[in-house]
């Protein structure tokens, strides 16, 4: 962070993640047992898969202490639980680590510029307090929470119906600054051929911030254990793609990179709502519960 914008921040422990908004200091931690469970993909409930509905997702992107998941998720997972934030359209979220970057895939009922749902977690100041020694901004740029959320340049879903039986990846790499239109280019030509259909690609989410390149891939779970048991045998599908992207993507560190499944970000904290499912009518708050600026 630069002195401009050290000069910008407030005297009390702020996050760099937007979706902790809050206004209370509780007394305890009452998450301390919590523990955190790594995972390579992310499920969604069967109710999700049974449509064609996919959620709308922000992607928050910040750096995050190595080894701090630990110190990051029990704090979501307990205000999670403990409150309603598909109340205020929030039905999903994903926390994922990844060589020092903290990602945070926010999982709305629609686009909050449609429904005016902008906030995240409902008002608590401890998940902003407890994160901010561990999870900073990354943006170089950063004077607020909303910089913080990646630009989403590049969405992909088939046509018709697809599996049920779904699962999705969060890729991590670094990118050329400003390539976001060759990269989607890129994409686009790969998505209109039958290449998806073959690795069982059921949708395709890309986003920047600054040079990192995040890249959401949601699959059907049986051809996509295929493609990972067998991906020697798909190298030649994916060559044109990947020599068509060498010009503007690489791996994020390529002192740890030796394949592919190197630049998959692991996910330490996962929560859907457990009541609620496509359809569900919209609860009617009270003015005062109404949902403040996101930011």
């Amino acid at each position: 962070m630069t002195q401009t914008e050290s000069q910008t921040t407030p005297p009390t422990p702020r996050s760099a993640d937007p979706a902790a908004d809050a206004s209370t200091t509780p007394t305890e931690q009452p998450w301390a047992n919590d523990t955190v469970e790594f995972a390579n993909t992310a499920s969604a409930p069967a109710s999700w898969y049974s449509s064609d509905w996919r959620p709308f997702r922000n992607v928050i992107v910040c750096r995050m202490v190595p080894g701090s998941e630990d110190k990051v998720g029990p704090v979501f997972a307990y205000y999670d639980r403990t409150t309603r934030p598909q109340d205020l359209g929030v039905v999903g979220r994903i926390l994922l680590s990844y060589e020092g970057l903290y990602l945070h895939v926010i999982e709305r009922k629609q686009d909050p510029e449609v429904s005016g749902q902008r906030r995240g977690l409902p008002a608590f100041q401890i998940i902003s307090e407890v994160i901010a020694p561990y999870v900073t901004p990354y943006a170089s740029y950063w004077q607020n929470p909303s910089h913080s959320v990646a630009k989403h340049f590049y969405s992909w879903v088939p046509e018709g119906p697809v599996s049920p039986d779904r699962e999705m990846t969060v890729i991590v790499q670094r990118m050329v600054p400003g390539s976001e239109e060759d990269i989607a280019r890129v994409f686009a030509e790969s998505d209109a051929g039958g290449l998806p259909t073959e690795t069982g690609v059921t949708g395709r989410w890309l986003y920047s911030m600054e040079d990192v390149f995040v890249h959401i891939l949601e699959q059907d779970r049986v051809k996509a254990a295929a493609v990972r048991e067998n991906h020697e045998s798909m190298r030649p599908a994916f060559a044109k793609v990947m020599a068509d992207l060498a010009p503007y993507v690489s791996p994020y560190n390529p002192e740890t990179w030796q394949s592919p499944r190197d630049s998959v970000a692991r996910v330490f904290h996962r929560w859907t709502a457990p009541d609620w499912q496509p359809g569900d009518p919209e609860p009617v708050l009270a003015e005062e519960e109404a949902p403040s600026s996101w930011t």
